[in-house]
């Protein structure tokens, strides 16, 4: 299974102006997308039906196999750190599924598990394993959430899941402003939405993937079938395809994310598509790691 494509920009606007003025009906002659016929799908079944309040936050970490790495111990202390950001919340109420061939050593906390990934087929893996992800949160009971997918190398801010169900916005969220870390060099840019000062900044959930949280309700089969099949594609599709379900994500307005490149074991270095974002980085930073002393106090810097 690979990544699924992204719609062209027009055919989207296309699509979007069917949706409205057809529904339906009248976006299936525009032959759309799995994703965007799941999205419909989910918009339908959610109409006139409240949305339940979420009780907790699910992240979903496919996590690259062994033998696809140079450095696996390098790759689990990076989990690591992502996992004490979790565990340092603010709030408790989250859990985290983490796909892998192998199990990595974890916490010893019951909000954490492993998914085991025994799919032999060659290549890049994160969309299967994230489509596993999302077959196992909808084959077990559990209360209304938000889900979000989530990078095994980038790091919550202490308050990220509280910040969430303390708003408990009915669509989900949207992270638009967050960290970028270069590792090697210690320099951080801030990803936003841009403005005068910086016209050509971009937002943060064009950059990374640990973008979005979208609201899951578990009585509604559509909702499950619609994440499974928007986490096909690069983030960058996620606001268009929640939109055409009808999720509003509120935009969060605090950076909540910190996103670090340049370690080594980066999935985007496994694909040679590192070196805009440090290019980003050099462009919009905003100092170096040490000279920014919340950087340590809100995400875990180690």
């Amino acid at each position: 299974m690979a990544q699924a494509p992204a719609t062209p920009k027009m055919r989207r606007l296309g699509i979007r102006a069917a949706q409205a003025l057809g529904g339906h009906s009248l976006v299936e002659v525009l032959e759309p997308q799995p994703s965007e016929t799941a999205a419909l799908d989910l918009r339908r079944a959610r109409a006139g039906r409240p949305a339940p309040e979420a009780a907790k936050v699910v992240f979903l970490i496919p996590l690259v196999g062994p033998a696809q790495v140079g450095d696996w111990d390098a790759v689990t202390d990076r989990l690591h750190a992502t996992l004490r950001g979790l565990i340092a919340q603010a709030d408790p109420r989250w859990e985290a599924v983490i796909c892998c061939q192998q199990r990595p050593p974890l916490p010893d906390d019951a909000r954490i598990s492993h998914l085991p990934f025994n799919d032999p087929e060659p290549g890049n893996d994160k969309w299967r394993k994230l489509a596993a992800l999302c077959d196992e949160l909808v084959q077990r009971d559990g209360p209304p959430s938000y889900v979000m997918s989530f990078d095994a190398d980038d790091l919550p801010h202490h308050d990220l899941v509280g910040g969430m169900l303390s708003q408990a916005a009915p669509g989900g969220y949207l992270v638009e402003r967050g960290y970028v870390m270069d590792d090697a060099t210690g320099e951080v840019a801030l990803a936003a939405a841009p403005d005068l000062r910086a016209p050509l900044r971009k937002p943060f959930w064009k950059l990374c993937g640990s973008c979005a949280a979208l609201h899951h309700d578990p009585a509604l089969p559509q909702s499950g079938a619609f994440l499974r099949a928007m986490m096909m594609h690069e983030h960058r599709m996620f606001p268009y395809l929640a939109r055409l379900a009808g999720l509003r994500l509120r935009k969060l307005a605090d950076p909540v994310v910190l996103y670090v490149l340049n370690h080594g074991e980066n999935f985007g270095a496994r694909r040679g598509r590192v070196g805009y974002k440090t290019r980003f980085v050099r462009r919009f930073s905003i100092g170096h790691r040490a000279d920014l002393p919340h950087l340590s106090r809100d995400f875990p810097l180690g």
